[in-house]
């Protein structure tokens, strides 16, 4: 094949223009510190890419979900405190009102207490974080927007109270209950009783071993108390465990990604300078290809 002077000078601007397009390359890769800034750039790369990118906001919603179950958890452990504390004061005010000393002016006074304790326990009952009623199974807005715990007189439900779980996803696959179960510690029972403990203490012809009954029922829902809390506590070890895995999965996800597509700035500076060099051997080499024209010689 003949090769002509055009065929020289074309390949030579050709190679030229592919060398400033390497330069432009590596100079992108310094300013922003990625290995490819378009997906043409490398398919490959910028496919893994979008996979490790779905991989951490997958993970990051996890992480927020953890989050909601930490407070749904912790807010529920504080009110199950505050209730055993309810509970202890009620035990020790039977006591009191069962021993024969007290008279019928005294008991008046315990009971009064014990309604308080009761609107006390309504209320804890009634717990809203984050405009969630957190003791009312998956109704947590309520009912009609109104506070699920209601009473009449005789210290049963006005309304009917959910008791359906909830369960928010913490990992992939995993998904971990939340709620307190409104029939493990609030329930119509325990109204039910503390209003009949409160008629008793004001009725004047009740006995002392009709008052020291209660200590029982009382102690029964002490232990139910007891048993909801280690309930709960079994399942907020496991969300620990669970969020410390998902923040390995995270550093995991995270040093992948950044593997797939952040630059080297050390190889990316020495390609820059190696193609820098290159650069000017070629527009070296390519001033010598290029003709003398007639002009050169009327220098």
């Amino acid at each position: 094949m003949r090769i002509t002077q055009n065929m020289l000078t074309n390949n030579m601007l050709r190679n030229i223009s592919n060398s400033y397009q390497s330069m432009g390359k590596y100079m992108d890769q310094l300013a922003t510190g990625k290995k490819i800034n378009r997906p043409s750039d490398d398919p490959v790369v910028a496919m893994r890419g979008m996979d490790f990118r779905t991989q951490k906001a997958e993970i990051e919603q996890f992480q927020r979900n953890i989050g909601e179950v930490h407070n749904w958890m912790d807010n529920s452990d504080s009110a199950l405190s505050q209730v055993g504390k309810a509970l202890e004061r009620l035990r020790e005010l039977a006591v009191q009102a069962s021993n024969g000393t007290y008279e019928e002016g005294q008991r008046g006074n315990i009971a009064s207490e014990v309604d308080q304790l009761k609107e006390h326990l309504l209320d804890i009952a009634n717990t809203k974080v984050n405009n969630k009623y957190i003791f009312n199974g998956t109704g947590t807005a309520g009912t009609n927007g109104e506070a699920p715990y209601q009473l009449n007189e005789a210290g049963e439900f006005v309304q009917p109270i959910n008791t359906d779980d909830v369960f928010i996803e913490v990992s992939n696959g995993t998904k971990l209950r939340v709620n307190i179960r409104p029939d493990s510690i609030f329930t119509e029972d325990l109204f039910k009783d503390l209003t009949e403990f409160s008629n008793m203490l004001r009725n004047s012809d009740t006995e002392d071993q009709e008052i020291a009954g209660f200590i029982d029922r009382l102690d029964n829902h002490i232990d139910n108390n007891v048993n909801t809390i280690a309930d709960l506590g079994g399942r907020q070890n496991r969300i620990d465990l669970i969020e410390n895995r998902v923040k390995e999965q995270y550093v995991t996800v995270e040093d992948m990604r950044s593997r797939n597509e952040d630059a080297d700035f050390e190889e990316v500076i020495m390609n820059l300078i190696s193609q820098e060099s290159i650069h000017r051997a070629a527009l070296s080499g390519g001033a010598r290809i290029i003709q003398p024209s007639l002009l050169d010689f009327l220098r």
